[in-house]
Order: C-alpha cells, then sequence, then structure tokens
C-alpha cells in the first residue's frame, strides 16, 4: 500500500495528465483516490445524463431524455429580469432571499394549496430545488440515519442522502402503482429513521398522491420522531385531482419541509430558483447550511421570480394543458404498441414496461439509440425498482414526439419479430 503523501505538499493538480504533480515530483493519480471522500469518490453520475450525454455521438438522433420544459420562460419575466440588470441589482440579497420574493412565495402556496408561511422565516430562496433538498437533508441528517424515499425514484436523493451521512432505505413501490403508501412506510421504520422523503407528482412515474392517501400517511406519521421532506416541484403540473401538501395534513406542518420552485411551472430550469417552506424551527438552521453553501441565489433570477409570482399566477396552465394533450398522444400510442405503463396524473414522464422484451433497461436504451436512433432514460436509473422499465419525457414538441415514437415503434416491432 503506498505511504500517503501530506495534502500539504499538493501544489498543482493538472486534469488532464494521468498524474498529480508535486513540483519536481509526479505521482500517479491512482494512489492519491485514497484521499479523496468515500462519499463522493463512490457516487456516480446521473443515469438520466449519461444517456442524454451520450446522444451527442449520434447525428439525427431524437431525445426524449431531459425533464424540461420546451416552452420559453413567459416574456414578463425575461423582461422583469432586463429591468432588474437595467437598475444594477446584481449584489447580494439577504441570504435567505429578498423579502418581497420570500412573501410572495409564501402568497403562492397559500392560495394554490391552502398552506401557511412567514415569508420572514419559515421560506428560503434556494438554487433551484436541488439546493433546497442538500440544505434540508444536510440540516436534518446525522450519520446513520435512516432515510425512507420510495423505488423508482428521481436519482438525485440518494447522493445527497449519502453525502449527509445518511442511509437510503428503499420502498418497493412496484405492487402499489407506483404509489408510497402508509402500510409500505410502516414496514420499513426502524428507531433509527429519521426522514421520509414523498415526491408528488413523481419522477418518473407521474404518479400523483391523493389527500386520502396523504391523510393516512399522516396518520401514520404525525405521532412518530420523523421528518418528511416533500418535494412537490411538479405540483402545477397536475391533470386530474389538483394539487395536496402533506404538510396540509393533521400534525404534519411542523415536521415537514416542503421543497417547491419555478422550473417545471415557470419554464425557468436554467434561471435556478427553488424554495424551502418550513417551521421557523428548522429553517434557522437551514439558513446557516445555505448561507455557507452559495450565500444567496442569483440577485436577478430572484427579481425575475417575483415577476413569475405575483405577475405569472396562472402561467402553468397553458403548458399544462399542452402537456396533457402530448401525454394522451403518447400514452395511445405506447398502449397501441403494446408497451404495459400506468397512465400517470401528472409531471411530464410515462414510465413503460420494456420487460417482456428480455433486456435489461440499460440494454434497451442503448440499441434504441443505436438502431432507431431514440433516446430514452433506463428504468435501472431510478434505483432497482426501475429495472425492466425506461422512461420518457413528453416535454417535447409534438412533431418530436411524433417522429421519434414511429422510430420506437419500428423498433418494437423488431424485436417482437426476433
Amino acid at each position: 500500500m503506498p505511504v500517503p503523501i501530506p495534502i500539504s505538499s499538493l501544489l498543482l493538480y493538472t486534469s488532464h495528465r494521468d498524474f498529480f504533480d508535486y513540483g519536481q515530483r509526479q505521482v500517479p493519480k491512482e494512489l492519491m483516490e485514497h484521499l479523496i471522500n468515500a462519499n463522493v469518490r463512490d457516487i456516480q453520475i446521473s443515469g438520466i445524463r449519461q444517456i442524454a450525454n451520450k446522444v451527442a455521438e449520434y447525428p439525427g438522433a431524437l431525445s426524449l431524455t431531459i425533464g424540461q420544459p420546451d416552452f420559453p420562460t413567459p416574456a414578463h419575466i425575461i423582461e422583469a429580469a432586463k429591468q432588474a440588470l437595467d437598475e444594477g441589482r446584481t449584489v447580494y440579497t439577504p441570504n435567505a432571499g429578498l423579502p418581497a420574493l420570500r412573501e410572495a412565495a409564501a402568497d403562492f402556496l397559500r392560495r394554490k394549496y391552502g398552506l401557511s408561511y412567514n415569508g420572514a422565516d419559515e421560506v428560503i430562496v434556494t438554487n433551484g430545488a436541488s439546493e433546497a433538498l442538500d440544505i434540508a437533508l444536510r440540516t436534518l441528517l446525522s450519520p446513520g440515519d435512516e432515510v425512507i424515499l420510495q423505488g423508482p425514484i428521481y436519482p438525485g436523493y440518494e447522493p445527497l442522502i449519502r453525502l449527509s451521512g445518511g442511509v437510503p432505505v428503499y420502498v418497493d413501490t412496484r405492487s402499489t402503482g407506483f404509489k408510497m403508501t402508509a402500510d409500505l412506510i410502516a414496514a420499513k421504520l426502524t428507531p433509527r429513521t429519521k426522514i421520509v422523503v414523498l415526491g408528488y407528482p413523481s419522477n418518473p412515474t407521474g404518479r400523483v398522491l391523493a389527500r386520502e392517501e396523504l391523510q393516512e400517511i399522516a396518520a401514520l406519521l404525525a405521532e412518530q420522531e420523523v421528518f418528511v421532506i416533500s418535494d412537490e416541484i411538479y405540483s402545477e403540473l397536475i391533470y386530474e385531482g389538483g394539487h395536496h401538501s402533506i404538510a396540509a395534513m393533521n400534525g404534519m406542518r411542523g415536521k415537514t419541509v416542503v421543497i417547491n420552485g419555478l422550473s417545471k411551472s415557470h419554464s425557468m430550469t436554467g434561471w435556478r430558483i427553488g424554495f424551502t417552506f418550513a417551521p421557523a424551527e428548522i429553517t434557522k438552521h437551514m439558513i446557516k447550511v445555505h448561507q455557507y453553501n452559495v450565500t444567496c441565489a442569483s440577485s436577478v433570477s430572484q427579481y425575475a421570480a417575483l415577476e413569475a409570482l405575483t405577475n405569472g399566477y396562472d402561467d402553468a396552465l397553458p403548458m399544462r394543458e399542452a402537456y396533457r394533450e402530448r401525454r394522451d398522444y403518447v400514452y395511445d400510442r405506447l398502449t397501441a404498441m403494446g408497451l404495459p405503463l400506468v397512465k400517470p396524473e401528472g409531471a411530464f414522464y410515462l414510465f413503460v414496461s420494456v420487460e417482456k422484451f428480455g433486456l435489461k433497461s440499460m440494454d434497451f436504451a442503448l440499441r434504441l439509440l443505436d438502431e432507431a436512433g431514440v433516446a430514452v432514460v433506463p428504468g435501472s436509473a431510478f434505483s432497482e425498482y426501475g429495472e425492466g422499465y425506461i422512461r420518457i419525457s413528453y416535454a417535447y414538441a409534438q412533431e418530436a414526439l411524433e417522429r421519434a415514437l414511429d422510430r420506437l415503434e419500428g423498433f418494437v416491432g423488431k424485436l417482437e419479430q426476433d
């Protein structure tokens, strides 16, 4: 085993070579691997991005991978950002975000979903929902704490849990139509359970938790010393029944951190504006993590977000209707191909079974890309419980969806003949 070299002697690391450079002495990179934080070293790049990045190698390929709205950010939001730039509003804001924006965010949730938060001390403006998740997990978790989360699930949760010292504990939701239930959670509760993660509408399945289902979960958790992180980033993209937050259920507000943001509702993915909504007793600790992590969210983006939440209250509605039409079209096409799937109630994903072809989901996705020029995300990217499925995003123009599904249909027909 190599003798560790004191990190204080590291003068320069040249990433394009195969060596660490210690002045006149070069050391092979592999001898330095043991110095890297193991939690970071063991993390893999998201399977979503692996496939999305691979598309560049296939000219003419059609991608149905990324969950990014294909609509432009509404013009009035862009104009607000331009005005902020013209007025020189490019300096630091308060760590928690512009007071007016925090109040607007709290008002938006009150009017939309009946949630009550004080913008002054219960709301933090973050760099997207991803940072909101990060600061919530790092604030609440201690080493060895367990986090219950459903599988399949968006792959961004597990790395953040592990970086916080937590232990992910998956619930297999395939038998419940990809829905987290009180019974499934109860079976996984232990004295080490610290957090239950809920994400709905779900990525990758688009399933939504109804009020009655949330009430059952609340009845289970209200008396438990367990927090809930409720990722509600797709709350404005629900087609049937409307959105209900677990934080509105009896006994849950005081132990829930609600995550939301503007990426999906207002087509503002690149603006990187998210929010945490939580009791002041939790928020006062999350703000410390946020402060030392990023100081504050982009000032210009915050002014754009203020416009979105005040004068863009219903900006999501026309986009939602377009997504509904696309969902119905893609669902009907896939059903006609004989591909089993559950019709989603929200978001803009379909989780499609390809198990009958006898291929691993990654093999199916790679062959589809190579042979038909269509990129989808293998279900294995969403935990082991996603194996045998693919995720198709319909956040793409109708013409692109039609062309991609024509190619997919031809590919499926070929597999069925083999």
